[in-house]
């Protein structure tokens, strides 16, 4: 009876290394994008310009370059709104030009396996098989990363503005699955906030 038990577990243990999910169809995933989005919006809670209120700024993104660019230099536009600028269009109505940069705007992953990753075998006469992975536990950690210089100066005299950030800003974003006896698994996550029941 014990022997047919532990052959049991381990057959249900190879037919749950053998079962994939595929989580998105485009070249990159929902959840990477939402880990970049999120971090920028976390470097942004960390600005804080003091502008006078009314001070028309012009928006330099020309070095402003990486993943999700877009929203990010959106967000920064946003963000001086909300900080009582106002954004003019052309560099010459400006009192002071916001240069806005991006030192990283990626992600980065780390893995830990405790147990038998998988391998390729090969047979012969029929060429390779892969093993099923048979994890006791596994960890899979990614972590979304944003650094954001931001340098504001006069539009006449070049001067730097008093308002002007003196270092760059940072945010992140996790997200970390583990699973354990390759059967359970569970994510913990900070990239969505939920809303409340009612």
């Amino acid at each position: 009876m014990g022997r047919i038990t532990v052959v049991s577990f381990l057959l249900l243990l190879g037919l749950a290394g053998c079962s994939t999910s595929r989580e998105t169809e485009p070249a990159r995933t929902a959840t990477e994008q939402l880990m970049i989005s999120t971090a920028v919006d976390r470097a942004l809670d960390r600005l804080n310009l003091k502008i006078p209120a009314g001070t028309k700024l012009w928006v330099d993104a020309a070095e402003f370059d990486g993943y999700d660019q877009k929203y990010a230099v959106g967000a920064i536009r946003d963000r001086l709104l909300r900080e009582g600028a106002h954004l003019v269009a052309d560099r010459g109505q400006a009192d002071a030009v916001v240069e806005i940069r991006a030192g990283a705007l990626s992600t980065d992953s780390d893995d830990l396996l405790i147990g038998v990753p998988s391998m390729v075998l090969p047979l012969p006469l029929a060429g390779a098989a892969k093993t099923p992975e048979l994890a006791l536990v596994k960890k899979n950690h990614d972590e979304g990363v944003a650094k954001i210089g931001i340098t504001a100066y006069d539009a006449k005299t070049g001067a730097l503005a008093p308002y002007s950030p003196v270092e760059p800003i940072y945010g992140f974003s996790n997200r970390t699955r583990w699973v354990v006896l390759s059967l359970i698994g569970w994510t913990r996550s900070d990239l969505l906030t939920q809303p409340d029941d009612k």
